[in-house]
């Protein structure tokens, strides 16, 4: 059997949420499917795209990313932005892994390599393109670099982190008066946070709303604050509750722009990349994704 995929090269970000003789792994398997594959290591923000834009130029046939969700991101914006589209597989090896539950890619390391070698199916997901980089997953607004979660605490706690932290950061909230315009629509409201949401999928095994979807060339967009109608329209969401404020304080578009006074951090796939306002669009099946 030809494998789909002749030449495979690896992104490896050791800072990963995981501790596994992963090149052990990767090597055995390959041989097995005939698999020529060589790999890169990570060492800080950026590395990833660089060196998957490097292999992509080198002739790779498909790149992967072993590490969590911002190594996937950096992955998918090293594709986007080559001249030669290729696919991209996940190797989970990070703390929540959403983007590969969300494209039901195994979360064992051995049984996704298996499926890099010898799966030829594709899905071509959505992504999001905001100025001259892009997201897969979710982008959102209002949480200071200081406050974010931290390598330390992931690597200490695990998923149990990040609520650590939520309950942090919900007393530091700060309200802005945000300006939001989706598909033409302009809306004006106060806020603390701001999400622009791809895949509903979490790394921490939820699912945020039955209907958000990556192939459906739309992003869905909430504004929080502090108030009743605000939380309960969230919940409705989130947890599948029909309730009658599930429609309050959300949109769905394709072209959607964002300011704030005063001007608030944006995070995009867990990654700080800089501040208020921004513009984002949507690329519909953009990105091809190897999938069961």
């Amino acid at each position: 059997m030809t494998p789909p995929y002749p030449f495979i090269h690896v992104v490896i970000n050791p800072a990963s949420g995981k501790n596994q003789p992963m090149l052990n792994i990767v090597n055995d398997v390959c041989r097995k499917y005939g698999v020529d594959w060589d790999a890169t290591v990570t060492h800080k923000a950026g590395d990833a795209i660089a060196q998957a834009q490097a292999a992509i130029a080198r002739g790779a046939d498909l790149v992967a990313g072993y590490g969590g969700d911002g190594t996937q991101h950096e992955i998918a914006s090293a594709i986007l932005s080559s001249p030669r589209k290729i696919p991209m597989a996940i190797l989970p090896g990070g703390t929540g892994n959403g983007f590969c539950r969300e494209n039901s890619v195994p979360e064992e390391l051995e049984a996704a390599v298996e499926l890099m070698c010898v799966s030829a199916n594709l899905r071509h997901v959505d992504v999001a393109r905001l100025g001259d980089g892009y997201f897969i997953q979710r982008l959102y607004t209002g949480v200071e670099p200081e406050q974010q979660t931290s390598r330390e605490m992931k690597d200490r706690y695990g998923v149990l982190a990040y609520a650590m932290t939520v309950r942090q950061q919900a007393k530091e909230m700060v309200e802005a008066h945000y300006r939001l315009t989706v598909d033409g629509e302009e809306i004006e409201a106060m806020g603390t946070r701001c999400y622009v949401v791809n895949s509903g999928t979490t790394g921490k095994g939820i699912s945020l709303d039955r209907d958000f979807s990556v192939t459906d060339g739309l992003l869905d967009v909430f504004l929080l604050n502090r108030d009743l109608a605000h939380v309960a329209a969230a919940a409705g969401h989130f947890f599948h509750v029909n309730l009658p404020q599930s429609g309050l304080h959300y949109w769905r578009g394709s072209e959607i722009t964002i300011e704030s006074d005063p001007d608030r951090p944006v995070w995009a796939d867990g990654e700080y990349i800089g501040r208020t306002p921004l513009a984002i669009s949507v690329l519909p099946g953009a990105l091809a994704v190897v999938v069961p």
